[in-house]
């Protein structure tokens, strides 16, 4: 046994995301992943990242679910939540085996076309749906859909999208450049609207919970290419109106004859007529 070797307060690498949590809570499921890993094995056997922490290569953005259900036993989750599936995934990975039955979707492990459609509260996509289920169409056979077109029906707004990107040119200006590093593409406006247009692929942890008519500038993508972000933007209807950049310059070190770094900022506003 050698729970007692760590100490009471315990940093985690999750998936690039850092948490701070008491060792009595990561061991509070008797049998779970966590209890094994904090009770019944070594600091030293564990993997860590360059700061000490102990790391996890699983979803980061997730595992906040995951440390609620340890401290309270229960899990809330936010409006228009739509990582169940995957979160279940990450219960069960963890061997939290209660919390997995609870995210576990009813009657079956597949989600019928009929509940995705039921839960958005269309009565009559849901019949329909419900329909083609009992012809053994289900969600996971269905393939991705189409873009979804401009209509009188979608909400009017704005959306910024910002990143802050950096590049380095060599002394001989040619090689060893390394362009457009985009660090985080932010997602600023209209929490419903941003949700919409965005869907699984924003990511809210920076900004859980927030009621869908509030605005916000904290949410950013899962992934880090602009054009992909254009391009859905532009099949739900919107086009661009503004921008605006600022750079600065400076050297990797005192010696002028090093490589320069370039660093900017950059925001690209879109909207919706």
């Amino acid at each position: 046994m050698y729970g007692s070797s760590f100490s009471d307060i315990i940093e985690l690498n999750v998936g690039g995301q850092v948490y701070v949590t008491r060792h009595a809570t990561l061991v509070s499921v008797p049998n779970s992943l966590l209890w094994t890993v904090f009770r019944q094995k070594s600091p030293t056997e564990l993997p860590k990242d360059r700061k000490g922490r102990y790391f996890f290569d699983r979803d980061g953005f997730l595992f906040r679910y995951i440390l609620d259900y340890l401290r309270e036993r229960d899990i809330v989750l936010p409006d228009f939540f739509k990582e169940r599936g995957r979160l279940q995934k990450e219960a069960e990975f963890f061997q939290l085996h209660e919390l997995s039955q609870r995210l576990r979707p009813t009657g079956s492990k597949d989600v019928s076309l009929g509940d995705e459609l039921g839960a958005r509260g269309d009565p009559e996509e849901a019949s329909l749906a419900c329909a083609l289920s009992s012809s053994s169409i289900t969600a996971t056979t269905v393939s991705s859909p189409t873009p979804s077109l401009p209509s009188p029906f979608q909400k009017h707004g704005f959306i910024t999208i910002g990143y802050r990107g950096s590049y380095t040119i060599g002394r001989d200006i040619q090689t060893d450049a390394k362009f457009r590093r985009v660090a985080r593409i932010t997602v600023c406006g209209k929490t419903s609207l941003a949700k919409e247009v965005f869907g699984e692929t924003l990511n809210e942890s920076r900004d859980p919970d927030k009621p869908p008519e509030r605005y916000t500038s904290r949410y950013y993508l899962k992934y880090n290419f602009l054009e992909q972000a254009f391009d859905r933007l532009a099949e739900v209807g919107f086009h661009m109106v503004a921008c605006s950049s600022t750079g600065t310059c400076a050297y990797a070190s005192s010696d002028p004859n090093e490589d320069k770094i370039w660093t900017s900022y950059t925001e690209y506003v879109f909207s919706r007529d």
